[in-house]
């Protein structure tokens, strides 16, 4: 099977997700033909993206709660393909991720892709803050290096392989029925006005279009899924997340999870 190409498929509201699947791509050697991007709203605005048959595709999303975001599945559940090859990875704070893997694997197989790979890397949590820290850093160099030999698997595979129907499902971990989403209060990061200058950065960031910024900078927490992306970009600390259910998970986050995690992969 032709591993000279690739289409990159992420939802990557930080950049840590689409950093490691970059890292992949390079260790498969294969030439990026495309790539798309599902993280921002303009998302949603295609009735469909259909993916070309040739090469193979690595598909990507971090992981919220042991879960694929629910904005990430919805505009998945926008892509068509037809039993094209795919690689699937998870991205996570170092904590767990549960049932997300199996999940995005029953995502892309719905709409027409095959999983021949998977992997769950680990990215610095979108909590982390300097006084709770939660896998700072990461992916960092051995990641990375771990990603770019993930990639050298997948095209091994790919060249050996006859055909996609002749191939066994991936073994994955994860139970269903799912994780339940349970229910999360409406919650937003906060902006500190004596910092913020009005730049926008995070209104451009945003993955719901839940900010606004006009006069000041307005945030819609029904919109708002938490991924932190605004508190991560703001170049002046003037975004902040005050929530006390946050912090609380934050610390504890920090607290319990200090031991390193290392990626998983599945070929």
């Amino acid at each position: 099977m032709n591993t000279d190409t690739a289409t990159l498929i992420f939802f990557s509201p930080t950049g840590t997700t689409r950093k490691i699947l970059k890292a992949i791509i390079e260790g498969s050697q294969g030439t990026m033909v495309n790539e798309i991007d599902l993280t921002l709203p303009a998302a949603t605005e295609t009735r469909n993206f259909m993916i070309k048959p040739d090469g193979f595709t690595i598909i990507g999303v971090p992981v919220y709660g042991g879960r694929v975001p629910v904005t990430a599945a919805q505009r998945l559940k926008r892509l068509k393909a037809d039993k094209i090859p795919a690689a699937i990875v998870v991205v996570y704070g170092n904590r767990a991720y549960e049932d997300a893997l199996l999940e995005l694997s029953a995502l892309v197989r719905e709409v027409g892709f095959i999983p021949v790979a998977a992997g769950a890397f680990i990215g610095e949590h979108s909590y982390s803050t300097t006084t709770t820290p939660i896998a700072v850093g990461r992916p960092d160099a051995l990641d990375l290096i771990q990603a770019r030999d993930f990639g050298a698997m997948i095209r091994e595979k790919l060249a050996r392989m006859q055909s996609l129907d002749a191939d066994a499902p991936l073994p994955l971990p994860g139970d269903f029925p799912y994780k339940d989403h349970g229910a999360w209060p409406e919650m937003s990061p906060t902006i500190r006005e004596d910092l913020c200058n009005l730049c926008g950065a995070c209104a451009a960031v945003c993955p719901t279009g839940a900010i606004t910024v006009d006069m000041t900078v307005l945030t819609d927490k029904k919109q708002c899924i938490n991924c932190c992306a605004c508190v991560k970009i703001c170049p002046l600390g003037a975004r902040v997340m005050e929530e006390p259910l946050i912090k609380e998970i934050a610390q504890w986050l920090s607290a319990t999870f200090k031991k390193r995690t290392e990626p998983e992969m599945f070929v």
